[in-house]
């Protein structure tokens, strides 16, 4: 199988731009171009699981993706894929961390996610996120428990603002990821996703989300102050840029129309440069 690798065109120019992008250019140039060769593995499983193919093509192209890694951590040369193995070789990357990630690209592959139950959300923002921060803390050089527990912390945290900053979209294509537990406690019923977010009181379950998010940036920021400075300036540029975010959707509110809030890129420049020299 043909990968796609980090340092093509296509992937720094859908990455630029973005808070990832700023925060990975701080780093030294090794741990730079692991970072783009995970994101890179990230947006081509990402693509198949939003793509338009059926069900089961998309099935078969994760099982694919999983004989791949299994290949490269066999030793076998993938083309395209030899700056992931070197990624991996380098940094040790864990092979479940990217099967992990796999799995949760198959979660919505296989069926549209529709006001899952709040364990279930868990284990796909486990899958989608935390598992992707697992390999990143590797990379950035952390120690291995406060790695686990910034990845765990952080990455729910990230995609959680993701979901919130999202639901219109979501919606669009037939996806609602707000928990049930939330949507009960707002007083809505259903989980079909334009019905649902069109509800009066939904931002009573989107707060309820922002919450859960708030609780786990502030677990990852007392994870990031006994780390190594150096070890967490990404992970902080990328921390900052999405509270920023989720502040600002809480501000803005969640009545119809919803404008979609983000940061300028002078901003997320301002944000890089806070923590790029500490």
């Amino acid at each position: 199988m043909t990968g796609v690798t980090a340092n093509t065109p296509s992937v720094a120019a859908r990455a630029s731009g973005s808070s990832f992008y700023l925060a990975m250019r701080i780093l030294p140039r090794d741990q730079r171009q692991a970072m783009f060769e995970i994101y890179s593995f990230c947006r081509a499983v990402d693509d198949v699981a939003d793509g338009d193919a059926p069900r089961a093509v998309k099935r078969d192209q994760l099982a694919q993706w999983r004989r791949t890694i299994d290949a490269l951590y066999d030793g076998q040369a993938v083309a395209g894929l030899e700056g992931l193995a070197q990624a991996i070789k380098q940094f040790a990357l864990r092979k479940d961390d990217f099967l992990a990630v796999i799995d949760g690209m198959e979660m919505d592959a296989v069926e549209d996610i529709r006001a899952p139950a709040l364990d279930t959300l868990d284990l796909y923002c486990d899958r989608v996120a935390s598992a992707v921060g697992r390999l990143s803390v590797r990379v950035f050089g952390l120690e291995e428990a406060d790695g686990v527990k910034l990845a765990h912390h952080l990455g729910r945290a990230l995609q959680l603002t993701n979901i919130l900053r999202d639901i219109d979209e979501d919606a669009g294509i037939g996806r609602l990821y707000l928990p049930r537990e939330a949507l009960s406690r707002a007083g809505i019923v259903g989980n079909d996703p334009a019905t649902v977010i069109a509800e009066p009181n939904i931002g009573a379950a989107c707060a309820v989300v922002a919450d859960h998010a708030r609780r786990h940036y502030a677990d990852a920021d007392a994870v990031m102050a006994r780390c190594a400075r150096r070890t967490v300036r990404a992970p902080r540029i990328m921390s900052e840029a999405y509270r920023r975010v989720l502040e600002g959707m809480v501000t803005r509110g969640w009545t119809w129309p919803r404008h979609r809030v983000h940061l300028s890129r002078s901003h997320l420049i301002k944000v890089a440069l806070r923590h790029a020299f500490i």
